[in-house]
């Protein structure tokens, strides 16, 4: 008799965990905005550059797309990361551009990746230290590319190509999204955003229902252990923010929330960060969306 209720407490505690954990990953089930008209687009991280991340096997690109391409990889033309250059060579390609806004010391939204400066800048100290005109003295990578402001950078592209927009978040989520937002509130073309600060896409819940917000993510238990992260690795925080996609490191395509986001709960998955074609067509079947950098994809 104790066996078969140990047996059952057992059993009703299991499912009782189970269906806690389904409720804490589950992201928005009603009232998602379309997200069709995301899909069937490549999308470019930080942008088409060629700094950081070499272009090769053009082979895989149409004749003309390929001529197109060639002709500016023998040029002179450097293209970093993030920068006005790389996505406008994007856009004008036509591919969908993945990149990342900061908040300056005044407060002006920019494009940059980092937190500090060194990689890009080669200037030791913290982007969000600087104001946005004195960022403009340094250059990206030794280039004459400067850090794009991001209200710029919406108006070079004009709604000719899709965006995944990333909040970078350091402390301050609803400064950076109320801002964002308001400069958003004037373009025209298709967007979505995203942010691994459950925080942002909080916002953009709560403000702007009508627009696709998603969950960035990766395993981070495999860097580094603790709470926040574990719960950020296994998307235990959804039902919070109530992301409409999950954006997930295509190296960790088996974990299991991310895939339960998908499968049980259809929402729309997007690989990040695929670097060759090979990788592309291991992961294919396991996204939906696929962010790319260092190669150019066959187009879908």
């Amino acid at each position: 008799m104790r066996v078969l209720f140990f047996v059952l407490t057992v059993f009703l505690a299991f499912i009782i965990l189970t269906g806690l954990y389904l409720i804490s990953i589950k992201p928005r089930l009603y009232g998602r905005p379309d997200y069709k008209p995301f899909l069937g687009h490549m999308y470019a991280h930080r942008g088409l550059h060629n700094m950081n991340a070499t272009l090769h096997k053009l082979k895989n690109i149409s004749q003309n797309l390929g001529q197109n391409l060639e002709r500016k990889q023998n040029s002179t033309e450097n293209f970093p990361e993030n920068s006005y250059a790389a996505i406008k060579r994007a856009a004008d390609l036509g591919y969908g551009i993945e990149f990342d806004v900061h908040l300056t010391k005044d407060n002006i939204p920019v494009v940059f990746h980092d937190d500090t400066l060194n990689r890009i800048c080669g200037i030791k100290g913290n982007l969000k230290d600087y104001t946005f005109e004195e960022l403009q003295q340094f250059r990206l990578l030794g280039t004459d590319e400067r850090i794009p402001a991001f209200a710029d950078i919406l108006k070079m592209v004009d709604g000719r190509v899709p965006l995944i927009i990333e909040y970078k978040v350091e402390k301050n989520a609803e400064k950076l999204c109320s801002i964002c937002d308001s400069i958003l509130a004037g373009y025209k073309g298709l967007y979505c955003i995203e942010s691994f600060h459950p925080l942002a896409v909080r916002w953009y819940k709560t403000h702007r229902p009508n627009i696709v917000r998603g969950q960035l993510s990766e395993d981070f238990t495999k860097q580094k252990f603790n709470i926040p992260y574990f719960l950020l690795s296994h998307l235990i925080g959804n039902c919070y923010a109530s992301p409409d996609f999950i954006a997930y490191n295509c190296k960790h395509k088996n974990e299991l929330s991310r895939n339960i986001c998908r499968k049980l709960y259809k929402s729309l998955s997007v690989a990040w960060t695929v670097r060759s074609q090979e990788e592309l067509e291991k992961v294919s079947r396991s996204f939906d969306l696929f962010i790319f950098e260092g190669f150019i994809p066959a187009r879908q």
